[in-house]
C-alpha cells in the first residue's frame, strides 16, 4: 500500500514530539550543529546507513559542522508521509550519540 500524505494537524501531532524539527515547503526540517566536520559526516554516514534500512531516503547537507536533514515522499508528490516522520524519528533518536545540537 503506497504511503498517504498527512495533514498539517498530523504533522504538528508529530512535530510536537521531536524538538528541533519543523515543517516548511511540504518538507520536515531539521539542522544539527556538532563539534567539528568529521563528527558531522559521521551522523550524515549513520543517517544513510537508516535510509538504507528503510529504503526512504532524507535530502541530506553538511557545511563544515552543520548537518541539514530535509525529508518528504516523492512517490505522493513531494508531500509528508508517516515515512517521513518514522525516519525524523530514527535520526532523532541517534543524534545525542553524535553530540547533535
Amino acid at each position: 500500500m503506497a504511503p498517504q500524505p498527512l495533514n498539517e494537524t498530523q504533522i504538528g501531532e508529530v512535530l510536537s514530539g521531536l524538538p528541533g524539527w519543523a515543517f516548511g515547503d511540504d518538507r520536515l526540517v531539521r539542522e544539527y550543529t556538532l563539534d567539528s566536520h568529521l563528527a558531522a559526516v559521521a551522523m550524515l554516514v549513520h543517517i544513510a546507513t537508516i535510509q538504507e534500512q528503510m529504503d526512504h531516503h532524507a535530502n541530506l547537507t553538511v557545511t563544515y559542522n552543520q548537518l541539514g536533514v530535509a525529508v518528504n515522499t516523492h512517490s505522493v508528490g513531494g508531500r509528508v508521509t508517516e515515512l517521513d516522520t518514522q525516519l525524523a524519528t530514527r535520526v532523532e533518536e541517534i543524534a545525542a550519540g553524535h553530540g547533535a545540537r
